[in-house]
């Protein structure tokens, strides 16, 4: 058997496919971007097996470009955009509509129903979670409600949901397993993270049936195998988990208090804290990290909607830099952000607040205020946003960080790194593999079938590629904590 991992990283825009070595080194990548639908203001869709077509290409194109055969690999990791819903239809395998992403709003206001009905509290005590759209739950309800026969036909069994793990599990296996994972199942909304199986009360109140669930499974065993005809030879399907647990898992933050930051569009914070779920009093999200061979460990999230994207709009609507990286550049041109506060709340505000009606400001222009203050305050409300979610984490979990360890391709940018490490005053690691998403879904699928021993053999092949300590600007930045609050309430007020 081969000693090399293929892992699939099916993403919210493209779907790649990753080749690792045993020391967790890349071998070959190929990536192919699929068509992003919105049939309406606030929806959004997938064609699932556009998905499915792009997913098996890479995976194909990967092995001839790392000119290796099945036999050569010794398992299939999948990690997957998360919350995303597939309907399909078991006899045939066909979709029986577009997916629904993660990012679509549809079901906002169901959601604002359910939370004006008092369900908020029993839902976050379930599954860790509060009612927003974002989540799987209510995108199913919707599709069973407006898809004509359909809910019928899931009272009869005849249809199968799942999120893109099980979907692509699903395609890999020729419908032999209808599985999903504990990270994934966690994230629908219909999951009781307590008990680690699907809740009859969620399943009731959002007026699902069971008849449609896939099975849960461990992120690390061995699930089955891919059908011959794919790939040429079956090859193990081992690991699966949703992409921040991937993530997580990838960046080695295998104990409680090691947490780990993607910059993205967005940016997604996630705190390990250990064998018990935490429960947030901060509006946090508590999820499940990865269970492995029958121990399951939890931790704390929280989503910032507006990270790197805020790079795009003054590159796209303002035209002050003509490329991402000149931002960098052009917030060194002044000392300091010379009293301009930037909250991108440009699609509501998520953790700690969760106010989708919230709206971007930029507060303390003056006169002197020019384009680099304002680069330098885009910089700073990235660092300050990750700072409200980073201490909402420890006064939840009552465990204080040494060390943030971050990912992503704002990372790149050294003097927002800089500024992250002052604002936090601990220091912000960036890991030497960039693909830590595809790296963690490998890892995973490795341990499950020997290719790795143990978490503490993977977390030894951990290594950093650049690190951030905290500066003598750190004071100044955390003695204007309270002025970025503030200018954050003004953002609230609507």
């Amino acid at each position: 058997m081969g000693r090399h991992i293929l892992s699939l990283d099916q993403g919210t825009t493209s779907s790649r496919a990753i080749i690792f070595n045993e020391q967790g080194e890349i071998i070959s990548k190929v990536q192919k971007e699929f068509e992003q639908i919105f049939p309406q203001p606030g929806w959004v869709e997938h064609d699932a097996t556009e998905i499915w077509m792009s997913q098996l290409t890479v995976a194909r194109e990967a092995l001839e470009k790392a000119d290796l055969t099945a036999e050569k690999i010794a398992a299939v990791g999948i990690t997957n955009q998360r919350e995303t819903v597939v309907l399909w239809d078991r006899e045939t395998g066909e979709p029986v509509a577009n997916a629904i992403v993660w990012q679509d709003r549809r079901t906002a206001d169901f959601c604002d129903e359910m939370v004006e009905r008092g369900h908020a509290d029993q839902i976050q005590k379930t599954t860790g979670l509060v009612i927003d759209a974002y989540f799987s739950g209510s995108k199913v309800r919707w599709m069973l409600d407006h898809v004509d026969g359909l809910r019928d036909r899931a009272e009869k069994g005849e249809i199968a949901f799942g999120t893109i793990d099980s979907w692509l599990v699903w395609n890999l296996t020729e419908g032999a397993l209808h599985i999903t994972d504990v990270t994934n199942a966690s994230r629908t909304m219909l999951f009781d993270i307590h008990v680690m199986d699907w809740s009859d009360e969620m399943l009731e109140l959002l007026e699902i049936p069971r008849e449609i669930l896939p099975e849960v499974r461990e992120s690390s065993e061995v699930y089955g195998s891919t059908c011959d005809s794919l790939f040429g030879a079956p090859i193990p399907i081992s690991g699966i988990a949703g992409d921040q647990h991937a993530a997580l898992f990838g960046q080695a933050c295998h104990s409680p208090g090691m947490a780990k930051n993607t910059y993205g569009t967005g940016c997604f914070l996630l705190m390990n804290t250990g064998n018990e779920p935490v429960p947030s009093e901060h509006r946090l999200l508590t999820t499940v990290a990865w269970k492995i061979n029958g121990k399951t460990e939890y931790a704390l999230e929280g989503s910032i909607f507006i990270a790197g994207a805020v790079v795009q709009w003054l590159r796209d609507q303002l035209g002050i830099i003509s490329e991402a990286s000149e931002i960098e550049d052009l917030a060194r041109q002044v000392e300091d952000h010379g009293g301009v506060y930037f909250v991108p709340a440009f699609a509501g505000l998520g953790a700690p607040h969760w106010d989708g009606h919230a709206r971007g400001t930029i507060s303390g222009l003056t006169r002197g205020a020019n384009k680099s203050h304002l680069a330098r305050a885009a910089l700073e409300g990235i660092a300050f946003q990750t700072y409200d979610v980073l201490s909402a984490m420890v006064k939840d979990s009552g465990i204080a960080i040494e060390e943030l360890r971050v990912d992503g391709g704002a990372t790149e940018n050294a003097l927002l790194m800089q500024i992250q490490s002052d604002v936090l005053d601990v220091p912000v690691i960036r890991s030497a593999i960039a693909e830590t998403t595809a790296l963690g879904a490998a890892y995973l699928a490795g341990l499950a079938v020997g290719v790795w021993k143990d978490k503490d053999e993977i977390a030894a092949k951990w290594q950093e590629t650049a690190r951030y300590e905290p500066s003598e600007q750190k004071k100044d930045l955390q003695d204007r904590i309270p002025e970025w609050q503030l200018a954050v309430k003004r953002t609230l007020l609507h």
